[in-house]
């Protein structure tokens, strides 16, 4: 897995900036003035206890979550109310969850075909050479006419994340791609991922998987209460971390 971060240049261009950003649930403050600046090329991993925001914050980037403060610019669109700022977003971020949310009616192919034929109107021949395309990206080519139901958790994870690669996004979001996957599918879906880091992928991973962190991250973000509490390069992240919550966190999710 190393490497991945050693090749790659971050570009100086700003793919995502949030500027003072708070979203509330009813009375809930679930994000506090969030700052975040994301280069093209950037790799950054998030990581925090559950309930400190991580998801939130992701699923905000491409409106999936509406904020109630602050600015949210994505690629020079500035996030807002407007339907077409949001479509312009929503076309060059693609987003894979821990549930698959695949089709079980269509075939890997269509699921795969489906977005570039509707929303970008892509021909049907063309969606397919790119469906398949990316399909042996991650490695089953073999499962094409297949439907979800038959494939396995790890299988199912990678033909989502080629779903959204087929929209041709400039940013990845994933939010805790391997949580809903045995210990044994983690890694398939973890190398493609390392992959997509190696081609100079834009990417934010919410993740428990540190190792990842780690290997491909140029940068580790720990929130908890909703606040970035810390960051830094990975190295200095785990190897010197330095608020008292970061340290705790880390002595529980890595045992030392």
């Amino acid at each position: 897995m190393a490497n991945a971060k050693k090749q790659l240049e971050v570009s100086d261009e700003v793919a995502i900036q949030i500027t003072k950003m708070n979203k509330w649930f009813g009375s809930f403050h679930v994000l506090r003035d969030i700052d975040l600046k994301v280069n093209r090329g950037e790799r950054i991993v998030i990581a925090g206890p559950s309930g400190s925001g991580k998801s939130t914050l992701i699923r905000c980037i491409n409106a999936l979550e509406e904020h109630q403060e602050g600015l949210i610019t994505v690629d020079g669109t500035v996030l807002s109310s407007d339907l077409k700022n949001i479509d312009t977003i929503r076309s060059e971020v693609g987003m894979c969850f821990q549930h698959f949310n695949l089709f079980p009616h269509l075939t890997i192919l269509e699921n795969c075909m489906l977005a570039p034929v509707w929303v970008r109107k892509v021909p049907q021949k063309e969606a397919m050479e790119t469906a398949m395309h990316f399909l042996e990206k991650v490695k089953i080519p073999e499962q094409a006419n297949k439907y979800p139901g038959q494939l396995s958790g790890g299988q199912q994870q990678r033909v989502a994340i080629a779903r959204s690669l087929c929209m041709k996004p400039r940013i990845m979001l994933f939010d805790e791609p391997t949580s809903a996957l045995d210990p044994e599918m983690i890694k398939e879906v973890l190398d493609t991922m390392v992959q997509l880091a190696e081609d100079g992928m834009t990417m934010l991973v919410v993740t428990h998987e540190m190792g990842f962190a780690r290997e491909v991250a140029n940068r580790v973000i720990f929130m908890d209460e909703g606040q970035i509490i810390e960051q830094n390069e990975p190295e200095q992240f785990f190897d010197n971390p330095q608020n008292d919550r970061t340290k705790l966190f880390l002595s529980q999710i890595l045992g030392h």
